[in-house]
This record gives C-alpha cells, structure tokens and sequence, in this order.
C-alpha cells in the first residue's frame, strides 16, 4: 500500500482520563481483534496496570480501517505509559507519530499531565486531534472544558470531538479524524536506513524484539544493521508488523511500524530512542532525541530471608530483560544483610518492581527509605555522587552538598492557591508564576527539591485540594544547600537502613518526630532499647522502649522483703547482660517510618 494511505498516531491523556477505554473501542470498531478474543483494556496486558488503571508498559497496534470515502488505510496506534515516571518513553513514543488524540475528561477537565503531555507533542511538531471523553456521566461539563480545551489549542470549539468510549459515542468520527487530519508519514526507501526503537521487550527464545518505526530507509530479514548508541552489528532474522501478535513480514518501508528481531541478547543494547542504520550504508547522524535512562529515585530491597538473596538476584535479573530503566548492584547492611540497591524512575516504577517481585517471583522483602542521588563536592574539590545516605563522607571532608531540583507545575481550583502555596514553603519550593485556565482553574508553576516532592507530596496535595490537584514535573540539575546525615541510633549501634539526609534547618525537627515514630514500631523486649537520632557525634534527639518487667517475685510470698530485693537485683543484673548482646528485631514498618513522618 502507497505511504500516503498511513496514519502513525498516539493518544495522549491524563492518569483515568479513558485512553485504554477508547483504544479498546477503536480496536473493537474496526475488528483489530476478534470479538472472542476481546476484553477490557486489552492494550493493557499486565495485572497491575489492569488493576491500578494505568498503562506502564507502552503497546503497538496495527488497525485496518476503510474510511467512509471507501478507501482503506493502514492506522498505526503506538500507545504512551500513563505517569510522569515514563515521561521519556512517552516522548519517543511521540516521536515515532505524525499526529496524536489529547483526551480530556468532560468531568475533571485539563489536569497536570495533560499540558505536559501537549507540550511534548508540540515539540515534536505533531497534529493534535482535542476529543473530550467521558461526556455521558452526570458531572461533565461539556461546554465549560470544551472552551478551555479550545481556548489552550486555540482551536474552533467545533473541532473538538465528543466521545463516549463506555457508550460507544464518537469512535467512528475519531477514525475519521485520524484520517483526514493527521497527515501520511514522508520517507524515501532509497536513503539509508533511519529507524527509531520506540520499545523494546525480551524474549526468551529469540532475544531483544524491537519496536520500531522507519523513518527513512528499508529493511528486511537478512540485513546486517548497526546501533547508533553503542555501535553493536547483528543480522536481522526477521521483521513484521504488530497486531497485538506479531506478523512475520517481507521488509519493513519508510513511514512503517513494525517489530525487528536480530538475535541481540542484552535489552541494554536496543534501548528506547535509539536509531537503527544499516552496517554497509549508514545513515550519516542518529535521529534527535535519544538519552541514556537515569534513575530519579533509589531504594534498597533486601529479602526477609537471607536465604533468597540468589533469589532475589535472579528475579531482579529477569525483570531488567524487559526493563532496561531499572538499575541494581549489591549491597549489604549491618541492619539487614545482603540485599541490591536499586534506582527507579519514580515512585509508582519502585512500587511496580516491588509489587512484581512479590507476586511473580513469591519474594517477601524489606525496601529500605526511597532517597534521591546526591552529589558530594569534598574540599580537594573532588567530586563524589551517591544514592546510599550511609556512604556520605565525613563531614570535615566536605564542601557542600548538591541535590537535584525539579521544575513542577499542579493544576488546581483558584480556590486553594493559598493551601498550596502553604505546601510549598514548607516543602522548600520556590514559587515561579500562575496562569489562569479559567476564573476557576490555575497552573502553578514551581521549583522544588526532588526529595521533597517523591515521599507524601502528592497525598498532602490532594488533601489540602480536596482531591482538585494534580502534579507534573521534570528534572531542572542539581543546586548547593546546607544538607546534613541524620543517623538513627538503637542502643548507640547505626542502622544504616535509617540513615537519610535531610536540611539542617530541619534536622532537629526530623530527629524528634523519627524517634517518636520509632518508639512506637519497635515492640518491647525483655531490655530497654534506646533510640538516639545523631548528627555526627551530636544527639539531637532521644526515645526508648521501657523494657518488659517479668514478675519474678510472684513466689516470694510472705517473708522478708530483702527475699524481693535480691530478686529484682538478680533480674536487673540479667538485663543489663542482655542488652550488652542482645539484639533488636526491627519491623519492616520501621523503615518507612520516614515516610510517615508529618512535616
């Protein structure tokens, strides 16, 4: 088929806005998938984002769809993960279109993500389609949303369409909108080979299987192609196109989206962004774009079970095969043992990991405080990075200390702009400007410390809002503040696993509440357990767990009451050995104590 009858798009939306819904009725309208074969959300194929509502890992699907003009199109959907941690497969998903639909709810209106989604888009010079979803439920506002949406796009009202995927409302003027707007991908099979990996996924029997589109070039099963990253040659086996299943194909055209197999082992070696060339005529530059994967947030996982720590290796191992953002090497701790330190796009990617090595591997693990990576600056003026609180340097050794800062922006009703303003100077944002969708709705703009925004930033937002916020943000670099290590103390031994850095200004503060905190986790033991929180060689703040008073004069009954002294001698003297080597067995809520913590 002639390039100019294809269509690359995407669909772009806000967390629940329903975009794995209308994918679905898409699907369903031009029988993609055959109706036995069919379920909710089928483009989400993993029990979590089917469960939580959110796509994480990204899906491609190829649609045959004959136009109300009777001609047939080929319809390529490269669907984008749904969170801010994906935010850059979300780009190069983006990148690989001509066109995507920006899905607004008609009840929630213009959320955080939605802007940063468009604004993604329109670096990437793609048409956008504005479709507001959800327009049967009692609460939307077709009308209001709509003039916002327009008023943002500065579109026609009347170009916005109106659609209802439970209802089946508006899928077909969507398929005609695809068409007759998104414009037909440009490419000549005669240049040298450009091919954009937009995901990739591990097989067991045939290796990496990259997702691409072909942006200039051809290729077909036998060619010998080269990565631009990494400079790696293998022979292509096979290529196809994707239709939830993968169709073997004869070659692959500019313009196309199809899957390529070459027998690469390592998922390292075909990463996200990426460009395809061939070996014997390269393209002379990689497409713009690609960057290396840098986690955001680290945490360690230790097993509750030494035992499973080759366990554990091997779980972590096999996840990294489909997910070449998750980072690990290993790490022990006087705490805990043996156990992996683990970087993450986020939260919600460290809490997926978690959740998949606990049902699909049956590992019960300990993950210690999430913390952000720091950089250390000593006084020889050499420069240390570290993610591990415990590794920090001593404190005379160094100059300052750098840690990274993001640029964030919460859409909110102009009601509770003061609420969040209050959240703010707490958390150490710094305000920047608002903007006003509406007399109603505002976008805040701000930058904050990322350590401030990764723990409970959201759930307080949400709360002082009323459930009207959400939030958006990407990485801005790293600036100087005055940080310290707070140490966490039991009965004067460090556990590390506690250890976090924290700003000076709050550390008294975040000593006594962590103290308090621990008191009540840690359950009383035959001793008295002290709990000390340290700056150094400083206490700044003391607790402890009285011990269990064993009644061991219930026999001394009558007599003299010296008989009772000894006794109660005897056992103090017993607990004052016990305590010498005694050893405290901390829960698994102890370690997320920081997170409970109230500022």
């Amino acid at each position: 088929m002639e390039t100019k009858y294809y269509r690359n798009f995407s669909i772009i939306a806000h967390i629940d806005h329903g975009k794995s819904t209308l994918a679905d009725r898409l699907l369903e309208f031009t029988r993609t998938i055959p109706e036995r074969e069919m379920q909710e959300q089928v483009l989400d194929s993993m029990d979590l984002e089917q469960e939580r509502g959110i796509t994480i890992k990204s899906h491609a699907v190829r649609i045959e769809y004959k136009a109300r003009d009777n001609q047939k199109y080929i319809l390529n959907l490269i669907d984008t993960p749904g969170h801010v941690d994906f935010s850059y497969e979300v780009s190069r998903s983006l990148a690989a279109c001509e066109g995507v639909l920006l899905l607004v709810d008609a009840s929630q209106g213009i959320e955080a993500q939605t802007i940063s989604n468009l604004y993604l888009a329109l670096d990437n010079n793609l048409t956008i389609i504005p479709i507001l979803t959800k327009i049967d439920l009692p609460a939307a506002r077709v009308q209001l949303i709509g003039e916002e949406l327009a008023d943002i796009l500065d579109v026609d009202l009347d170009s916005i369409i109106l659609t209802s995927a439970k209802e089946n409302i508006g899928t077909e003027d969507v398929l005609e909108a695809i068409v007759n707007r998104v414009p037909f991908p440009i490419g000549d099979n005669n240049k040298p080979l450009k091919a954009l990996i937009f995901d990739s996924i591990y097989n067991q029997y045939r290796g990496v299987i990259a997702y691409t589109r072909i942006v200039e070039g051809q290729l077909k099963a036998g060619d010998f192609i080269t990565f631009f990253s990494n400079k790696n040659s293998y022979e292509v086996d096979e290529v196809g196109y994707l239709r939830l299943k993968m169709i073997p194909g004869t070659s692959l055209n500019a313009g196309e989206v199809g899957y390529i197999i070459a027998n690469v082992k390592r998922i390292e070696d075909a990463k996200v962004g990426d460009t395809i060339t061939l070996r014997d005529n390269p393209a002379d530059c990689a497409l713009p774009g690609y960057r290396e994967f840098k986690p955001m947030v680290y945490s360690g996982l230790y097993p509750t079970d030494n035992d499973d720590f080759e366990n554990l290796r091997e779980a972590l191992a096999k996840l990294k095969l489909n997910d070449a953002s998750l980072y690990y090497e290993p790490e022990s701790s006087l705490a805990l043992g043996f156990g992996f330190r683990c970087g993450f796009l986020g939260m919600l990617h460290l809490d997926i990991v978690k959740e998949r090595l606990s049902r699909e591997y049956d590992l019960s693990l300990i993950a210690t405080v999430p913390n952000v990576k720091y950089r250390v600056v000593l006084k020889n003026n050499e420069e240390v990075t570290l993610d591990n609180p415990a590794l920090l340097p001593d404190a005379v050794n160094i100059d300052h200390i750098e840690e990274p800062y993001v640029d964030a922006e919460i859409v909110t009703n102009s009601e509770f702009i003061g609420n969040v303003m209050q959240l703010l100077i707490q958390r150490r944002g710094e305000y920047k400007t608002t903007d006003y969708l509406d007399p109603q709705k505002v976008i805040i703009y701000f930058r904050a410390p990322l350590s401030e925004i990764i723990f409970d930033f959201f759930d307080r937002l949400k709360s002082i809002t009323k459930g009207y916020a959400s939030l958006d943000y990407k990485f801005a670099g790293y600036r100087s503040a005055n940080l310290v290590k707070l140490d966490i103390l039991i009965n004067g031994e460090p556990v590390d696993a506690l250890s976090t850095i924290v700003h000076n200004d709050q550390s008294y503060f975040w000593g006594q509440k962590l103290c308090s905190k621990l008191k009540e986790l840690i359950p009383r033991q035959l001793f008295e357990v002290r709990i000390q929180a340290a700056i150094g060689a400083r206490i700044v703040s003391k607790s402890k767990v009285h011990a269990l008073r064993k009644n061991v004069t219930a026999k001394c009954y009558g007599g003299d009451i010296t008989r009772k002294r000894k006794l109660l001698e005897q056992q103090k003297a017993g607990k004052k050995r016990m305590k010498q080597v005694g050893k405290v067995s901390l829960p698994q809520e102890a370690f997320f104590a920081i997170l409970e913590v109230e500022r």
